[in-house]
């Protein structure tokens, strides 16, 4: 055994979560964290991220919650003095920031060594043509390509390849910006968009309608490899693989593509002399031209090879129970495989290739609908936001749990709502979200296999699968339209092509209660099935389950009473990503203090929760009432936790407790009072507490008669939502009829509300738990931010920095009312707004909110753990003081990454993901905050300023002076200036997007700008209309997205930003760790 010589170890993070760099950084970041630990080495992390698992205390003996740059990592080097660094468990962020560190001998002066794979290899697999030309040497095909640093270099290779081209960026996350072009117009437009953002594009052939097969393979110092686990996308090359649906083990290989990849990637990972984990991306021709012999040869290119855990070295461990990041970070110690225990039979060794005998489907999660005017085509650029993972046991049974698991609003991958056959045949031609399901929509209109094999590219044998999944549907509508039965076996064969209650009980005419009531009638039920590494041979130890209904047998026994089940939340999508993991992973470890087991249900790969080692079990599956319903009864009734995984899981209250399961903490009934807008705005009445003035109205006359009274602004909120949008602020009546008419289904059973929507408030949130209806521990945060900004895309500050003491008196009697009322036990949240120290609630939701963790970490208080006393009626009244410092926590956006999305901030979030830093001041901590968001540079001294209105221009004066004393040279757009120059604020004015150039997008693109301040007069116009996407403001935001300059878009963000930016230079920023603010 390698005695180990190092003493402390840094780790980087990848920071906020983003398109492209989302959860799995959390999860293999957490899973390296603790190898290291085992093996005795302190750890030192720097992750802005606070929502995540990684940045609590159990982990790293400590952490430094600051932007993941070179700048502050020397700094924290300088300061901690570590022996290694490990940068492959950050995603790009930490790869980037470690390059640019070794570039700069940051490594050598201090005498760090690089863990894992050696910086050279990681620098080839970096740049695109280096990498192509070592791969050639190795006679390992790669598609005929270039480099190009401008666009006539571009055009040049273009000329000598061939159209069509695939476009791709070095140095980029998750294929930002990447593309295919038909023609030199679509290669101009790619290739530009893409030196926006990167010094160098990579032009190669583009293989149409190549299979993407990917291969994880690990490899240690002695030369030991291991293929962990190969992976097949349905969707032929083109989509990126984040936006793929992904199939392990592959399916569609013969035996000669299996082991002829394999080796390729062996040979490829030794070439480059990889200490961990890597990942390798083919293109595979789907029909070669036949040899001689009648064989068809092995045509294949590599495309893409990652030096560092991936979205799909997520996907690959938690497909295979094979812990990746855990071996990897061991192997960068200098360990071999023969020596790294199996952590899942905990009797073998990890020199093992994990043996599968059961089918794995990922499908991504996007949720495009939330962002105005965002493209809705999928292609090389990631857009997704999540994704979700569904074993069975059957490839059918597999992808239908897989597409219920993905939303929640769909049963079957033959539900779909196309209007007509031409309304199928584009959504088979353009890949888009919906793309899976006019698969089914085409042959149930009878397509043929060939043809839809022959538009879309994807392998028939997928094809035939989906067929048969429609065919068995098709044949049981009719036969029980002519005699009204199910019988066993047909029945069981529904259940085992993956068909819901709820599906089967729609083709039935009965309800999902009467199928459940008749299957367990009829004995069927899942079996619940163990993911041990070996399918079989080896006996395993952990609990990873998984429900099937191909077997006749369970691999375990119930845990019983003394068991807790924790719902999780399901895939990260726009409103409930990582923070809700961390609560769900920190309640279930609060449960050993009350000696309880914990069962963990989710469907997430991306997450902590879904680790092997988190919980006592762990059901990787759907969050749905059938199965929540079926692993509660066969574990034998343990009491429920469903108020920390966010909505999703809350959302099955009245069912679960209608069918007596038992639920911990507040009542289903009382849960109900506080969702109900009506039984809620009732009881706020009833308490005398204020709130906007409001009704709810079944027709427009009675929404017409309260805009009369109450006048516009107003906020309407469907009960009842079709898509996309939840609520909408309308300022006139056009836009009111516009919204209902889209988003709302108007009819008694489903009322709209509509409030009066209060200009100019500040919203605060207030976050605890009570006990039997007492406060046990609060926590006030404040958003910069007027209200009418989402909360999850506000920038919050804890503790308050401009509340009076008298307000938060009166929202801790408002909360005192409220929380006895509704008898609340454990988590919650409520959103007030204030307007002249006056509060109004607007919202409340019984479970844990999106800032927990910031204040669980910011007060130094455990809130899960707290709730967790509180079930069981444990809980202390905690007096807590206030922290020395002081946090800001600023949204993650990652409009860069969708295209024609508007980056304004709207009652809607469209945030992908937060950080966090701590400061000894408001000031300090919020631009470092920003800094860990935003790429910002300190030594452009210039602005620009497009700010609409008389009102804001006003406002803006005094801010406008301070740039001016700060030495920044102020662009402003027409009126802008006008207002300026009469007030004596020397500025250049700039003409307008679509005036000649020189013009106000030229100085962005030319990147002459630090950052760019644009405010819009409050949507008059309505928020979709085409004319608003016309707009200079809109051109204007895109340009500073898409050269990636910082862009606001508040007043309030804006001033305070400058502010900040008057007191601090990056030199005067402290370097401190988290335990060192709060002792």
């Amino acid at each position: 055994m390698v005695k180990n010589k190092f003493k402390k170890i840094l780790v980087l993070g990848s920071g906020a979560l983003k398109i492209g760099e989302a959860g799995e950084f959390d999860y293999s970041g957490s899973q390296a964290m603790k190898a290291l630990k085992e093996e005795k080495i302190q750890v030192i992390l720097i992750n802005p991220n606070i929502a995540t698992f990684q940045t609590s205390k159990a982990l790293a003996d400590e952490v430094y919650f600051l932007p993941v740059n070179d700048y502050f990592v020397e700094k924290v080097i300088a300061k901690e003095r570590p022996d290694g660094i490990m940068l492959s468990f950050g995603g790009q962020t930490a790869l980037n920031c470690g390059l640019a560190l070794h570039q700069k001998g940051i490594f050598k002066k201090y005498k760090i060594e690089v863990l894992g794979s050696p910086i050279l290899s990681i620098e080839l697999t970096e740049d695109r043509e280096k990498f192509a030309e070592h791969l050639r040497k190795i006679n390992i095909p790669v598609p005929p390509s270039g480099s190009a640093k401008s666009f006539t270099e571009a055009k040049k290779i273009a000329e000598k390849i061939g159209y069509p081209l695939m476009i791709r960026v070095a140095f980029a996350l998750g294929g930002q910006k990447s593309g295919v072009a038909k023609n030199t117009k679509e290669l101009e437009e790619i290739v530009k968009g893409a030196l926006a953002i990167s010094p160098q594009v990579l032009i190669e052939k583009y293989l149409h309608h190549f299979k993407e097969i990917e291969y994880e393979v690990v490899r240690d110092l002695e030369g030991n490899v291991v293929t962990v686990c190969n992976m097949e996308n349905l969707d032929p090359l083109g989509i990126h693989t984040g936006d793929s649906i992904v199939v392990a083990p592959s399916q569609t290989l013969n035996n000669e593509e299996y082991h002829g990849l394999r080796e390729a990637s062996i040979k490829i990972v030794e070439s480059l002399k990889i200490v961990g984990e890597c990942n390798v991306q083919f293109a595979l021709n789907p029909h070669p031209s036949p040899l001689p012999k009648g064989e068809g040869a092995l045509d294949y290119f590599v495309i893409e090879v990652n030096a560092r855990l991936s979205r799909s070295s997520a996907l690959a461990s938690k497909a295979t129970g094979y812990p990746l990041a855990f071996v990897a970070a061991k192997l960068g110690l200098g360990q071999t495989l023969l020596e790294i225990e199996n952590k899942i039979t905990k009797v073998t060794q990890s020199f093992f290739e994990p043996a599968l005998d059961y089918v794995v489907v990922k499908i991504p999660r996007w949720d495009l609908a939330k962002f105005v005017g965002a493209v809705e085509h999928i292609g090389s650029a990631m857009k997704s936001v999540g994704e979700v993972m569904a074993i069975g046991r059957s490839f059918e049974e597999a992808l239908q749990k897989a597409v219920r698991m993905q939303s929640g609003l769909v049963e079957s991958v033959t539900d779909n709502g196309f209007q007509n056959k031409k309304e199928v045949l584009k959504f088979l031609t353009i890949p888009t979200p919906r793309r899976l399901f006019a698969l089914a929509a085409g042959l149930k209109d009878g397509m043929s296999l060939k043809q839809i094999h022959k538009l879309t590219g994807i392998d028939l044998w997928f094809l035939y699968r989906i067929e048969n999944i429609v065919k068995i549907e098709i044949k049981f509508k009719k036969q029980f339209k002519k005699n009204k039965k199910l019988n066993k076996e047909t029945m069981l064969l529904l259940k085992q092509t993956g068909f819901s209650d709820k599906k089967i009980a729609d083709l039935g005419g009965k309800t999902e209660i009467q199928i459940r009531q008749l299957r367990k009638h009829m004995a069927i039920l899942p079996s619940v099935f163990a993911i041990d590494t070996l399918a079989g041979e080896v006996p395993a130890k952990t609990n990873y389950l998984y429900l099937t209904y191909h077997g006749t047998h369970h691999d375990v026994a119930p845990l019983g009473r003394n068991a807790v089940i924790v719902l999780g939340g399901g895939p990260y999508h726009i409103g409930s990503s990582v923070e809700f993991d961390w609560s769900c992973v920190s309640t279930a470890l609060a449960l050993k203090r009350q000696k309880k087991k914990s069962i963990i249900i989710n469907c997430n790969p991306e997450t902590v929760s879904t680790d092997y080692d988190m919980s006592d079990r762990l059901y990787f599956e759907n969050l749905s009432f059938e199965t929540v319903a079926d692993i509660s009864e066969f574990e034998n009734a343990p009491p429920l936790i469903i108020s920390v995984g966010g909505q999703k899981p809350n959302n099955l209250a009245k069912q679960l407790s209608g069918e007596n399961f038992q639920i911990l903490g507040t009542k289903a009934s009382d849960i109900d009072r506080a969702e109900d807008r009506n039984k809620f705005s009732m009881l706020l009445d009833q308490l005398n507490i204020l709130q906007p003035k409001w009704i709810s109205f079944t027709n427009m006359n009675q929404a017409l008669k309260f805009t009369e009274a109450e006048g516009f602004p107003v906020l309407v909120r469907p009960s009842y939502v079709l898509s996309g949008s939840a609520m909408r602020v309308c300022y006139n009546r056009e836009q009111l009829f516009n919204f209902v008419k889209k988003a709302a289904v108007l009819s008694p059973l489903h009322p709209v509300t509509i409030s009066k929507y209060i200009e100019n408030a500040k919203e605060l949130e207030f976050d605890g738990v009570a006990q039997d209806g007492a406060l046990m521990i609060y926590g006030i945060s404040e958003h910069i931010e007027n209200a009418g900004v989402h909360s999850g895309d506000a920038t919050i500050v804890y503790p308050t920095q401009r509340v009076y003491a008298s307000t938060e008196f009166q929202l801790r009697s408002i909360t005192k009312k409220i929380v006895k009322e509704l008898a609340v036990t454990g988590p919650f949240n409520i959103q007030f707004l204030v307007k002249d120290n006056k509060p109004f609630v607007i919202e409340v939701n019984l479970r844990a909110s999106r800032t927990f963790p910031l204040l669980s970490k910011a007060m130094d208080a455990n809130f899960p753990e707290v709730a967790v006393d509180s079930f069981f009626g444990r809980a202390k009244k905690l007096h807590f003081k206030y922290p020395k410092g002081v946090v800001v926590k600023s949204p993650q956006f990652s409009f860069a990454r969708l295209l024609g999305a508007d980056p304004v901030l709207r009652i809607e979030m469209s945030s992908t993901g937060e950080a966090a830093c701590f400061g000894r001041d408001y000031d300090e901590a919020l631009l470092k905050s920003i800094l860990s968001t935003n790429q910002f540079d300190f030594k452009n001294k210039a602005v620009l300023l497009s700010l609409g209105g008389d009102l804001y221009k006003a406002k803006f004066l005094d801010t406008a002076n301070t740039l001016i004393s700060l030495g920044y040279k102020i662009f402003a757009t027409d009126t802008t200036a006008e207002f300026f120059k009469n007030n004596k604020i020397k500025c250049k004015t700039v003409r307008k997007a679509f005036e000649a150039t020189p013009n106000a997008l030229n100085i962005i693109e030319s990147k002459k700008v630090a950052f760019v301040v644009n405010l819009s007069v409050a949507n008059k116009v309505n928020e979709h209309d085409e004319k608003r996407r016309g707009t200079d403001g809109f051109h204007l935001r895109r340009a500073a997205v898409d050269n990636q300059i910082p862009l606001f878009t508040d007043l309030h963000l804006a001033r305070a930003f400058i502010k900040a930016l008057s007191r601090f230079g990056m030199k005067d920023l402290e370097i401190k760790s988290y335990r060192e603010y709060l002792h």
